[in-house]
């Protein structure tokens, strides 16, 4: 069996198939085409060596470099930065263009929020909310203990009587389970 019957046999994946393996190297433009067509994205700010090294032209010395300026929080917001990170003219970037996808990440995100439940909060876990004050947190307690628990973020915002913005900037901070 020639190398030609090989690559075409039916015992391998097809090419659809290699190309959704996260390991499989693109080896050529057109085969970054052919994955930008199926769906198949690179998140450059979340990307790993690895995932550089599927996009043909990389070399293992830039792709480190990306993950590394990432990991320092260097965050890539177009094909351009890309570009002056590897001080590589845009043109020679713009072939990948259709599998790279810049997604934005907050480093202080939700997740590092402190999540605070209003039925269970003393009165110091209260004060962290931005912009509590202390006469909101007493007249939260004193209603927690006369009428109860709060069921969910609309009641607590009926009861305490408080404005849209306040719960805006506090439904990140508050579960009520």
């Amino acid at each position: 069996m020639g190398v030609a019957d090989w690559f075409h046999s039916p015992q391998q994946p097809s090419l659809r198939q290699r190309l959704q393996d996260p390991y499989y190297r693109f080896r050529s433009l057109e085969e970054v085409q052919l994955a930008a067509a199926q769906g198949i994205r690179l998140d450059v700010n979340r990307a790993s060596v690895d995932d550089w090294l599927r996009l043909p032209g990389l070399s293992i010395h830039q792709a480190r470099l990306l993950v590394d300026l990432n990991r320092s929080g260097v965050a890539f917001h177009c094909l351009e930065d890309i570009a002056a990170a590897l001080d590589l003219p845009v043109q020679r970037l713009q072939p990948i263009a259709p599998v790279l996808q810049f997604c934005y990440y907050d480093s202080d995100g939700l997740e590092a929020l402190p999540q605070i439940n209003p039925n269970l909060a003393s009165f110091e876990q209260l004060l962290q909310l931005p912009g509590m004050q202390i006469q909101l947190a007493q007249l939260l307690l004193h209603d927690r203990q006369q009428r109860g628990q709060f069921r969910n973020l609309v009641e607590f915002q009926q009861r305490l009587q408080l404005p849209g913005s306040v719960i805006a900037d506090w439904m990140h901070y508050l579960r009520f389970r």
